[in-house]
C-alpha cells in the first residue's frame, strides 16, 4: 500500500535521487551540499555571512575571493557608487 501524508491522505510525492552524487559542473565560488544541506561562498557557510556581511562584503568576497578589510570595504563600495551613474 502506498504511504499517506498525514493530514490529506493524498501519496507522498517520491524523492528523486537520480541524480544524487552527481558533479554538475566545478566552481571556485560556491559549493552545495557537500556536507549535507549546506552552500558555501568561497568556503565561507551562508548563514554565517549572511548574518555578518552586507551585500558588498559577500559581493567583493565573490569577486575578489577574500572577505574585505574595512580599508578594501570603503574603495570597493565607492566604486559601486561610481558605477551606479546612468551612462
Amino acid at each position: 500500500m502506498s504511504e499517506q501524508h498525514a493530514s490529506g491522505g493524498k501519496p507522498a510525492p517520491k524523492k528523486s535521487l537520480a541524480l544524487s552524487g552527481v558533479v554538475a559542473g566545478n566552481t571556485a565560488l560556491c559549493t552545495v551540499g557537500r556536507t549535507g544541506n549546506n552552500q558555501h561562498y568561497r568556503g565561507h557557510d551562508v548563514l554565517d555571512v549572511a548574518e555578518t556581511c552586507t551585500f558588498e562584503e559577500i559581493a567583493h568576497l565573490l569577486v575578489h575571493g577574500t572577505l574585505s578589510t574595512a580599508a578594501e570595504l570603503s574603495a570597493y563600495q565607492a566604486k559601486l557608487k561610481r558605477l551606479r551613474g546612468p551612462p
